[in-house]
């Protein structure tokens, strides 16, 4: 009898996976436990292995779609054996449904209808629209279509659509508000010119892009920047890599970082909070993100979680064993959900300083840059001032002015700066 392979529970709250990658086609031969496809939740990728020996009979969902827990991927048996011995319901003729007295559903996972857009001959091109303008004219159901632009090649600002509302001149629109808002802030179609090569875009890649969208429409972004003095913490690094060694552990700087911030998170509790409509969210828990790089296909980000409740030996073995896991594929959804605060270690890569955007729906997300000697003023206990060389780095804090003022933010980051400074 044909076994069919279910989408099985991947973590608490994971209701639905996206089929990444067949690592085996239809008419392929597959032992048990042998690895048959790649799913995806929450940018994490899952390989499922095949629940029994034989011969791939069937593809029920491929690359691309979205299938939930417990619905048939695929259809395994012997080579020849028909999908009506008790394969895939899916796959029985209407007929024979009809026979068994079972209603045909439809299918729960066909994708979204794409929206309408409207002729070519009804439309002009907007060019640029800011955030601000298609944020109004989603609140009102403007079609910007009606809006006359007096910017620069006829772009519409801010005072074009406010005159528009303010004139009753608001017209009916037969879309959704979020489809207006979708067509508003799309960005212009690039027409492909001669040997261009068009490499579609993973899933990760597709969820990443989400998310950064979202998250600079959600949160007015403002960073603020500080340097501080490494050579505490580098003296303390080069006394304890080579114990740490014989833990089987890799004190990397990042522990350093993430020690720091959760001395910051514990000084100002305002900063480990999320933004709310009822008002400021304080975490109880201190779970701190870490920002992964997967190469070409992305990044993730891994929680370390109770972040607080760690020392630096143990804060050193879990970023190893996420940071592992995560260029293996071995995280769990449960692993990347949860955060509170994010750190990003750009300067692994070599970079000075950068502006991360916010992982929602965070306050704040801090930028450690590559250390670099440079040349200091450094100032003794009498106050005497000299010029020396030291190992520096740029933090970068970008923070939701929603919740932090210059000042508090300012605060939380001299605290991070004082924690590596005067490392003991």
């Amino acid at each position: 009898m044909p076994t069919k392979v279910l989408v099985p529970l991947l973590g608490e709250g994971v209701e639905e996976v996206t089929v990444s990658k067949w690592l085996k086609q239809e008419g392929d031969s597959i032992e048990e436990l042998e690895p048959l496809l790649e799913v995806n939740t929450d940018k994490v990728d899952t390989e499922i292995p095949s629940p029994s020996s034989g011969v791939i009979l069937k593809i029920e969902r491929q690359e691309g779609a979205v299938a939930k827990v417990g619905e048939v991927l695929a259809v395994i048996g012997k080579a020849g054996e028909s999908l009506e011995d008790g394969g895939a319901p899916e796959e029985k003729t209407k007929e024979g449904k009809r026979k068994e007295g079972k209603s045909v559903q439809p299918s729960a996972v066909s994708a979204q209808p794409a929206v309408e857009s409207q002729p070519a001959s009804a439309t002009r091109e907007l060019g640029f629209i800011s955030p601000v303008v298609a944020k109004i004219a989603a609140e009102h159901g403007v079609n910007l279509q009606d809006v006359p632009g007096t910017g620069l090649n006829g772009r519409i600002t801010k005072n074009d659509i406010l005159n528009f509302v303010e004139n009753g001149k608001k017209k009916e629109v037969s879309v959704q508000p979020s489809a207006v808002n979708i067509q508003a802030a799309s960005a212009p179609k690039v027409a492909p010119a001669a040997g261009d090569q068009l490499i579609k875009h993973s899933v990760i890649r597709k969820q990443i892009s989400e998310h950064m969208v979202m998250s600079k429409r959600t949160s007015p972004h403002v960073m603020t920047v500080m340097e501080a003095d490494m050579s505490k913490v580098v003296a303390h690094r080069k006394a304890n890599k080579e114990r740490f060694a014989h833990d089987g552990v890799n004190l990397t700087f990042t522990a350093y970082f993430m020690q720091a911030i959760v001395a910051g998170l514990k000084a100002y509790p305002n900063v480990n909070s999320s933004w709310t409509d009822e008002g400021l969210l304080i975490h109880s828990n201190i779970n701190i993100g870490m920002a992964t790089s997967l190469g070409e296909e992305g990044l993730i980000v891994p929680v370390i979680k109770g972040a607080d409740g760690l020392s630096l030996l143990g804060m050193a073995r879990t970023i190893n064993d996420l940071a592992n896991r995560a260029r293996a594929k071995k995280l769990s959804p449960d692993d990347v959900k949860g955060g509170t605060f994010t750190l990003t270690n750009h300067g692994i890569s070599g970079s000075l300083f950068a502006f991360p955007v916010i992982n929602q729906p965070q306050c704040g997300i801090l930028g450690a840059g590559a250390m670099q000697k440079r040349a200091v003023v450094a100032t003794d206990a009498d106050g005497n001032d000299s010029i020396a060389i030291r190992p520096m780095v740029y933090l970068s804090f970008v923070f939701d002015h929603r919740i932090l003022d210059g000042a508090s933010a300012d605060w939380f980051l001299a605290k991070v700066r004082e924690a590596l400074e005067n490392w003991s």
